[in-house]
C-alpha cells in the first residue's frame, strides 16, 4: 500500500493546467479509502489509547477490520491527498486574483496532531475531523484575505459543498488567533467519486496573522508547551492574546476579547508581560541557536522537516516527485522517532519552491523576525513598513 501524505506544489501558472490534467488522468498513485467509517473511528480510538506509546509497540491483535489500526489511520489521512491537491490548485489560482505574490502551502495532518486533537476533544470521531487535509494561503494584507473570503462564499465560486466558515478576523479567538477557515466536503460527479464526502480545510491569513501564528508555534516547540492548543504558561498565553490585539489594531480589525480596548493600556500591559517573560531575548536566542542541515534535492516536490528543539537542529530533506515512496517511508520513520524523542517534531510538506519553505513554515526555522518587529514597533509607537530578508535554506 502506498501512502502519499503530501503532494507536489505548483511552481508557476503555466504548470497548473498540465498538472491538473496529469492528476485527472490518474498518472499518480493517489491513495484511495479502503476502510469503513466504523473501522476508521475504531482506529482513531486506538490511536488515543496508544498516544504515548511508539507505533511499533502496537500489538498484532490491535486490528480493525482486515488491517492493523495504524494502516487504517494512514490510509484514511492519505486518502485526503487527492481532494487536497484539487483544493490547493483552486486556492492558488484564486489567491492570485487578489494578490500578486500569494504564498500557498499544503499538508496532511501529522499523527501526533491527530491523536492530540482526539485527546483534547473526546467526543470527536476520526472520520469527523475536518482538517486532516489542509491548504493555506498567506496574503500580503487583510484586504486581500477578505477579497478571497468573499469570492469563496459566492455560490458559484466552487462546486464542492461548503461545510463551515469560521471568521476569526471578525471574531478573533481569545488566544489571539485570527484568520479565515473554510471547510469543504469534496464532490465529484466524474471519475473520483471514491473521495466524495472527504473534508478539506482551507485557511486564509494575512502576512501579519501568519507571523503571529507561527510565533506561537515556535515558542511552544522550544519551550515544550502546547501553546497552539491554549495549554501552557498563563503569561505566554496572555502575551500572545495581547499581541493578537496589537496586530488587529494595526490591520484595522476587531480586537481580541478580554484585552484592553484602550491602546495605551494595551501597550502598557504588553510591555510588562513581555519584560517578565524576556520575550525579545528568548525569541532571538531560538533563532541564533538553530542549526539547519539540508540534504536531498534543493528543487524538490516534497520537504521533510524534522526539528529537535533540544539539540537545536533542523534537518531538511528534499525529495523529487519520483521519490514519493521514499519520502513517505522517511516521514513514517520520522514520526516514529518523534514518539521516542521528547519535543521532536516532523512534518512532510509541499510548497512552490525551496525559497518559500521558510516563509510558509517559519516556526520550524525559529524565524520570528517579522513578529518581533511588529512587537518592537508596537512598543515604540512608530509604525513602519517591515521587510524581512528571506531565510537561506541549505
Amino acid at each position: 500500500m502506498k501512502h502519499i501524505y503530501i503532494l507536489p506544489g505548483i511552481a508557476d501558472e503555466d504548470r497548473i493546467d498540465s498538472f491538473t490534467q496529469l492528476a485527472s488522468e490518474s498518472d499518480m498513485a493517489w491513495v484511495e479509502p479502503q476502510f469503513t467509517v466504523q473501522e476508521v473511528n475504531a482506529a482513531g480510538k486506538l490511536l488515543v489509547r496508544t498516544a504515548n506509546a511508539p507505533v511499533m509497540e502496537w500489538k498484532h491483535e490491535d486490528v480493525v477490520g482486515y488491517g492493523p489500526a495504524i494502516d487504517v489511520v494512514n490510509n484514511w489521512r492519505g486518502s485526503h491527498a487527492y481532494p487536497l491537491n484539487t483544493f490547493q490548485i483552486n486556492l492558488r489560482n484564486t489567491a492570485r486574483r487578489f494578490d500578486k505574490q500569494p504564498l500557498v502551502a499544503q499538508r496532511i495532518k501529522r499523527l501526533a496532531s491527530i491523536s492530540g486533537k482526539l485527546v483534547l476533544q473526546p467526543s470527536m470521531k476520526l472520520s469527523q475531523m475536518q482538517d486532516l487535509g489542509g491548504c493555506r494561503a498567506i496574503l500580503s494584507n487583510v484586504q486581500a484575505v477578505r477579497d478571497v473570503h468573499v469570492y469563496y462564499i459566492a455560490d458559484s465560486a466552487i462546486k464542492h459543498d461548503l461545510v463551515s466558515i469560521d471568521d476569526y478576523i471578525g471574531s478573533p479567538k481569545a488566544s489571539g488567533y485570527r484568520g479565515i477557515h473554510l471547510v469543504y466536503r469534496y464532490f465529484s460527479d466524474k471519475n473520483k467519486k471514491m473521495y466524495n464526502g472527504l473534508k478539506i480545510e482551507m485557511q486564509i491569513r494575512s502576512r501579519f496573522q501568519h507571523a503571529w501564528a507561527t510565533a506561537v508555534e515556535t515558542v511552544g516547540m522550544f519551550s515544550g508547551q502546547a501553546l497552539k492548543s491554549s495549554l501552557g504558561s498563563e503569561d505566554w498565553k496572555r502575551f500572545f492574546s495581547l499581541m493578537g490585539s496589537v496586530v488587529a489594531l494595526r490591520e484595522g480589525t476587531a480586537a481580541v476579547p478580554g484585552t484592553p480596548e484602550d491602546r495605551k493600556e494595551l501597550i502598557y500591559e504588553l510591555a510588562h508581560v513581555a519584560a517578565d517573560l524576556q520575550v525579545e531575548r528568548r525569541l532571538e536566542e531560538y533563532n541564533r541557536a538553530l542549526h539547519s542541515i539540508t540534504s536531498g534535492s534543493q528543487n524538490a516536490y516534497y520537504y521533510l522537516l524534522k526539528l529537535d528543539p533540544e539539540s537545536r537542529v533542523l534537518t531538511i530533506t528534499g525529495y523529487s516527485q519520483k521519490q514519493t515512496d521514499e519520502a513517505s517511508k522517511a516521514y513514517a520513520a520520522a514520526e516514529q522517532e518523534t514518539k521516542t524523542t521528547p519535543g521532536m517534531d516532523a512534518v512532510l510538506v509541499s510548497v512552490e519552491s525551496v525559497a518559500a519553505l521558510a516563509k510558509a513554515y517559519p516556526n520550524y526555522f525559529a524565524d520570528t523576525r517579522l513578529f518581533l518587529e511588529l512587537f518592537k514597533q508596537a512598543l515604540s509607537g512608530r509604525q513602519r513598513t517591515i521587510r524581512v530578508p528571506a531565510v537561506r535554506v541549505g
